[in-house]
């Protein structure tokens, strides 16, 4: 069913302009990868900051509120681009291991950012200032930082190993 689904996605004009057409592909792949160093390039500098490795002097939650508006908008322009790729390569993508590492690596982050917010965060007015975060934070800047070197690492492994 998932693997029908992906052919007929493979098979509009979209998954055709994109594996076909002279500029996009080159175009998408260079709008997701400077997508992914946005979002992911800020994401890490706030891990950092919850690992109490960088940015130590400088309140958590300050950083955050900072930083999300440009993480946001690079991780929204990173999916559309995603998506847009997959278009035009969504059946060699499905039978693909390190697209389903990727997929996998994402839901973990997606976990990770729902435990932080959820739990941790809440109890951010008690070590906002502190250097050093409770072993909650540091556990999900570090999570974190795991998982997306994952995503992408995995990533570019599908660009090696699906043509």
């Amino acid at each position: 069913m998932v693997q029908q689904a992906f052919a007929w996605i493979e098979a509009t004009s979209l998954g055709v302009m994109v594996r076909e057409s002279l500029w996009a592909f080159p175009i998408l792949v260079g709008v997701h990868i400077m997508a992914i160093m946005l979002s992911v390039g800020l994401l890490v500098w706030f891990d950092l900051r919850l690992l109490g490795i960088s940015m130590t002097g400088h309140q958590a939650s300050t950083m955050y509120r900072r930083l999300t508006p440009w993480m946001f908008s690079g991780f929204a322009l990173m999916v559309v681009s995603g998506l847009l790729l997959l278009t035009g390569f969504a059946t060699p993508a499905y039978g693909n291991l390190y697209f389903r590492i990727k997929m996998s690596a994402m839901v973990l982050a997606a976990v990770n950012a729902f435990v932080y917010h959820r739990f941790t965060e809440r109890r951010i007015a008690q070590w906002d200032d502190s250097a050093s975060p409770p072993a909650g934070a540091r556990l999900a800047g570090l999570v974190s930082i795991c998982v997306w070197t994952v995503v992408i690492i995995a990533g570019r492994m599908m660009a090696y190993t699906m043509f």
